[in-house]
């Protein structure tokens, strides 16, 4: 049975009507893997599956049989990035050597949510370690656990990070959907350059606990799928209030557990939309060809295309240094809370508990952790103080000011727009340990910095490599973004599956 390109809908009508168990496609899913990820190409995308797949989807088939399916995720294979806590015989690590021998004590709390919807957790995907926060020199897709992701459409090129592998195994079908972390650019970065789709959120529509974290200020979750309908499936099954995540009480009133109601081929029309011009075009001429395209496209389909709307604090967005004294502050800190909840492997074992641990760690693992580049950014951040510093304050009314009152908002405002789009970033660059990574450009820092949602969307190809378009808005505005990100897909037709080329 051929299962690419699948959808979730298409899986659900199978199943129904018997010609698909959910234990057939865990074992058509694993087929694949073994085939393109663990051979063959080497994709490298998954660091281990779950040894109870087979027995979950069997139970799940069983209740489907007895008592009807619980929703649109029942039976449906999800990888999780693998800094996203489970509490059964996988590992979460980050990536890192250092947390192998320590395990959570309880599930992520979007996990949880996920296995009450009726999915099966499958397994865990590679990553840039410690979501691409560790040096300054990286190379996106790395990891000392996984190894070096590979970019499936041009497989010497670079997967970006830090959702490196959930990105390649949506892409070559190697699981229905996959669910990802950003903090600035790690969902959508590698959804872009790996032609799917990468929602994300508002930060606090999702709860973060049991997520290995970067900075609290910026750090989500997003489902990452093949298409905008698939992702917006599994966002509805993550959302809600969690009293371990203070933020998402500000989602009160504001989340839908089904954001597939706001799916309209039509959406584009009679839309404002606003395109981000200055500092976010213009630094690759063949990826901005495809963008006039596009933006024609959503013109003809009916919207009113403000352009250019740039962002007035654009300049100072890329270039004032707020956000690395954010993230540099709250890595610390939050660092440490969430490994002081983890529990070791086997009794005795020491486990870290502090960034100095883990800075210590891969001194002494430096041929495993640090053979390809360092840990700056770590010792960076191990320097700064605490979270009452005046620094830090200031460091986070700043960036917040830039990209919010004086950013997105006040383009938004002044254009009365719902929407703002750009190049969600350039293709993929070859992989190279000697020079770090080559993004020449990303619209994803001010949604980052501000917190709000970025959805992107395949928009067409430099070559043999995808390309895509970011939209942008304020927060809680998912609804409206999937409307008209659902109709530029439609609108499109963009992604085409990868050929996995040498």
């Amino acid at each position: 049975m051929d299962i690419t390109e699948k959808s979730i809908v298409e899986f659900q009508e199978m199943m129904a009507d018997g010609t698909l168990t959910a234990v057939a496609l865990v074992h058509l899913y694993i087929d694949r893997i073994n085939q393109i990820d663990r051979s063959g190409p080497e994709l490298r995308s998954i660091i281990e599956l779950n040894p109870q797949a087979e027995a979950i989807a069997a139970e799940l088939d069983a209740e489907r049989a007895e008592k009807g399916a619980r929703g649109p995720l029942h039976g449906i294979p999800i990888l999780l990035k693998d800094n996203i806590d489970t509490d059964d015989q996988m590992l979460t690590t980050a990536g890192s050597l250092a947390l192998v021998d320590s395990r959570p004590q309880q599930d992520a709390t979007i996990v949880q949510k996920l296995r009450d919807a009726g999915a099966i957790i499958f397994g865990k995907a590679n990553l840039s370690e410690w979501a691409n926060f560790r040096s300054t020199k990286s190379t996106s897709g790395w990891s000392g656990r996984g190894g070096q992701t590979k970019n499936p459409y041009m497989l010497p090129y670079n997967s970006c990070g830090s959702s490196s592998g959930s990105g390649v195994a949506v892409s070559a079908n190697l699981t229905a959907v996959a669910i990802g972390t950003e903090t600035d650019g790690s969902i959508v970065c590698p959804s872009a350059v790996n032609g799917i789709v990468g929602i994300k959120p508002t930060v606090g529509l999702l709860s973060r606990a049991g997520i290995v974290p970067i900075a609290h200020s910026q750090d989500t979750a997003g489902p990452m799928a093949r298409t905008v309908a698939d992702a917006t499936a599994v966002l509805g099954a993550m959302v809600g209030i969690d009293e371990r995540d203070p933020a998402t009480a500000g989602s009160r009133d504001k989340f839908y557990t089904d954001y597939t109601q706001f799916l309209d081929s039509d959406g584009l029309r009679g839309a404002r939309i606003g395109v981000a011009r200055d500092r976010y075009m213009g630094y690759d001429a063949q990826l901005d060809a495809i963008i006039e395209e596009a933006i024609s496209a959503i013109s003809r389909a009916g919207a009113t295309v403000i352009d250019p709307a740039d962002i007035p604090t654009a300049k100072q967005i890329e270039e004032d240094g707020s956000e690395l004294d954010v993230l540099l502050y709250e890595i610390k800190s939050d660092m440490g809370a969430y490994l002081a909840s983890r529990v070791p492997v086997e009794s005795g074992t020491a486990v870290p508990r502090t960034l100095a641990d883990l800075i210590a760690f891969n001194i002494a693992h430096a041929d495993q952790e640090l053979a390809h580049f360092g840990q700056e950014l770590f010792e960076m951040a191990q320097a700064k103080g605490s979270l009452s510093d005046h620094a830090y304050l200031e460091a986070l009314l700043t960036s917040r000011r830039l990209s919010r009152q004086e950013g997105i908002d006040a383009v938004m405002a002044h254009y009365e727009l719902d929407a703002l789009i750009a190049p969600t970033t350039g293709p993929a660059w070859v992989s190279d340990y000697d020079v770090k990574d080559d993004y020449r450009g990303s619209c994803s820092t001010p949604p980052a910095r501000a917190g709000y949602p970025l959805i992107t969307v395949p928009a067409g190809f430099v070559g043999e490599l995808p390309v895509a378009l970011g939209f942008m808005g304020r927060a809680y505005s998912e609804p409206t973004l999937i409307r008209l990100a659902y109709a530029f897909e439609q609108l499109l037709q963009a992604r085409r599956p990868p050929k996995f080329l040498a």
